[in-house]
């Protein structure tokens, strides 16, 4: 056998207890260092911590105080409208009651349009009339016009608990009525004014031109008599309104009308609110009906709990005496009418709210329901207003002219009454349209009392 070969490397040095008494004590000190250390960032952070809370709770009082002082504002406010309402309201109603006793005094014949049948008696009887001139019928509209504009007022000032649904229907039945007959008798007139065109045609161009202004309407008629092709351009006398008509037009049988009114009854009348008895009647309804299936419900659950209960403390005490019993019983019914009580009261204002909820839910729904979609070119006349006024453009088909005959006027009447020309046909394809029937150029005047800081919009 070889020599053993030598260790490597020194002997490890026992440590001394002095040594290690030092070791321990930097420990020590290190950890308490530490502990020191994060007491110390501990505290700092606790500081800014507390003084943080303490900057937003100073803001928060501050929001407070100024809430406080706002709700006082508001509430002197509302003290203040709650004392003037009545007042206001009063007001109304005299000021409504004075306004009709001034129409009763006056005696000039108009009707009172909150009245069914003076406003239907007006009616029917301005129906039956005939051969109304254009300056007739233009003098006539300022009345129809007050009416409506009365009824359009007794619908917006009249508080929606003094107003009947049948009153509603009525009085937005009567402006819609008198609007569609004042249109009728502007047509009827035109028919009239148009058959006579061939007496009352310019000496210059042959065809006719009329201008009828009131402070109301203004109506521009042009009749194409002569039927020349060179003669396209149509420019009213001192105005700044024309027209500009394609050559099949320039030789055919027509006649051009725009009617310029100062009113809109273009747009749709404004929504009366629904009664608020009618609502609260139907929300209450509702809820009578809930509360009283869930009235049921829970009346046969605790009848079966009840029962279950009787008969567990009946198998657990048996050997109680019958005065304990009933007594037991006595009490645990209480308990159950008490809590059956408070369950019920719980759950009818739950079921109130849920309903008043569902109930506006339904209400909007069915007011988003069916949205109505406008084209590129039409504007919602609820959500913007006409500047300058409504201009109806008509293309009309001329009628017969009045022809003198042996000292009369013979002219033919159509049954059809005022006839619109249809342009372009409806059985021509889109493209053709496009080149052979283009488009009628209009030329309107822009209102001189009206600042506009870009173009307007045309609308229909």
């Amino acid at each position: 056998m070889g020599p053993k070969a030598k260790k490597s490397g020194k002997k490890k040095r026992k440590i001394t207890k002095a040594e290690r008494l030092k070791q321990l004590q930097e420990e020590e000190e290190r950890r308490q260092k530490e502990e020191e250390e994060a007491r110390v960032k501990y505290e700092k952070e606790e500081m800014e911590r507390l003084e943080i809370q303490r900057i937003e709770k100073e803001k928060w009082h501050q929001l407070e105080a100024k809430d406080l002082e706002r709700r006082n504002e508001e509430l002197e406010e509302l003290c203040l409208l709650e004392g003037c309402f009545p007042e206001a309201e009063k007001l109304k109603r005299d000021t409504r009651l004075l306004s009709q006793w001034k129409h009763y005094i006056q005696c000039d014949g108009s009707p009172d349009p909150s009245i069914s049948p003076e406003i239907n008696t007006f009616i029917s009887l301005w129906k039956e009339e005939t051969n109304e001139t254009l300056e007739e019928v233009i003098a006539k509209s300022k009345l129809v016009l007050n009416l409506i504009e009365k009824l359009k007022l007794i619908l917006l000032e009249t508080p929606p608990y003094d107003l009947e649904d049948k009153n509603i229907k009525q009085y937005q039945g009567s402006i819609l009525e008198l609007q569609e007959l004042l249109h009728l008798k502007f047509n009827i007139a035109t028919e009239i004014l148009l058959r006579q065109a061939s007496t009352l045609a310019d000496l210059d161009s042959g065809n006719m031109e009329k201008v009828i202004q009131d402070e109301n309407v203004t109506l521009y008629v042009w009749a194409n008599l002569k039927k020349n092709p060179r003669y396209k351009c149509v420019r009213f006398s001192e105005t700044q309104i024309g027209f500009e008509i394609p050559r099949i037009l320039a030789t055919s049988d027509i006649a051009l009308r725009l009617l310029h009114t100062h009113y809109d009854h273009v747009t749709p009348l404004r929504p009366v609110p629904t009664s608020l008895r009618e609502y609260t009647a139907t929300v209450n309804h509702l809820v009578k009906d809930e509360v009283k299936y869930e009235e049921t419900v829970i009346d046969k659950e605790l009848q079966e709990e009840g029962k279950q209960q009787e008969n567990e403390s009946n198998s657990v005490h048996e050997e109680e005496t019958k005065f304990e019993e009933q007594s037991g019983s006595e009490v645990q019914t209480s308990f159950v009418q008490e809590d059956s009580e408070a369950t019920k009261c719980e759950l009818e204002m739950k079921l109130l709210s849920e309903t008043v909820l569902s109930a506006q839910f339904l209400l909007i729904k069915n007011a988003n329901e069916k949205p109505y979609i406008f084209e590129d070119n039409e504007v919602d006349l609820c959500q913007f207003t006409t500047l300058g006024g409504v201009y109806h453009l008509d293309v009309l088909e001329l009628p017969p002219q009045c022809k003198p005959m042996k000292g009369w006027m013979i002219v033919e009447l159509l049954k059809e009454g005022l006839q619109k020309y249809i342009y372009p046909p409806e059985t021509t394809e889109d493209v053709e349209t496009e080149n052979a029937f283009p488009p009628i150029e209009v030329t309107l005047e822009v209102q001189e009392n009206v600042i506009f800081f870009e173009d307007p919009m045309v609308a229909r």
